[in-house]
């Protein structure tokens, strides 16, 4: 089962056991992403994804992991290690789960919640239009995000997301 996930640069050729996760279609760019996963019994090994490498994370909920490049979100299942859902050409820019396992999307202007499913996206509505948005860690169950405000030019603000109610809120 994979416990572990992160990008790397690109291994020494059998440096790692590799597998290819890629996606047949016209529209795929030459770019690839390398992430090294740890399974529990310790073992490590690297998965060849399609893009330019954006971000992963891994839901010890619902026991998925979802790489997210620029041509791609890809979702696999922890304990196959098989891709079992994608989404093509996605307009996501950074990817994290929440303490409690639940998945945070986030484009130029939009914050998402995955649960289990990539096409059950849940919005999250926030008290400001975003612009330039970037997910900055959590603290406890809550998120630091800093954007600027649409259309004001370079207004920073900066807020958080709430891990639980999914609530965003001014910092």
């Amino acid at each position: 089962m994979i416990t572990k996930a992160e990008l790397i640069n690109q291994p020494y050729s059998g440096q790692y056991k590799e597998k290819i996760y890629d996606i047949s279609s016209p529209w795929n760019s030459q770019n690839w992403s390398w992430i090294k996963f740890t399974n529990d019994d310790l073992t490590e090994w690297c998965g060849n994804f399609r893009g330019f490498p954006r971000d992963v994370a891994i839901s010890n909920k619902y026991n998925i992991v979802l790489v997210l490049t620029s041509d791609y979100l890809f979702k696999l299942d922890c304990f196959s290690e098989e891709l079992v859902e994608y989404e093509s050409h996605p307009q996501y820019r950074s990817l994290t789960v929440t303490p409690l396992g639940d998945f945070v999307l986030a484009d130029y202007y939009d914050i998402e919640i995955i649960k289990s499913n990539l096409e059950d996206k849940i919005p999250v509505h926030s008290p400001i239009k975003m612009d330039n948005i970037q997910l900055h860690g959590w603290s406890n169950n809550k998120l630091s995000i800093i954007c600027d405000e649409f259309l004001t030019g370079n207004h920073h603000v900066e807020l958080e997301l709430d891990g639980e109610t999914f609530e965003i809120t001014f910092k």
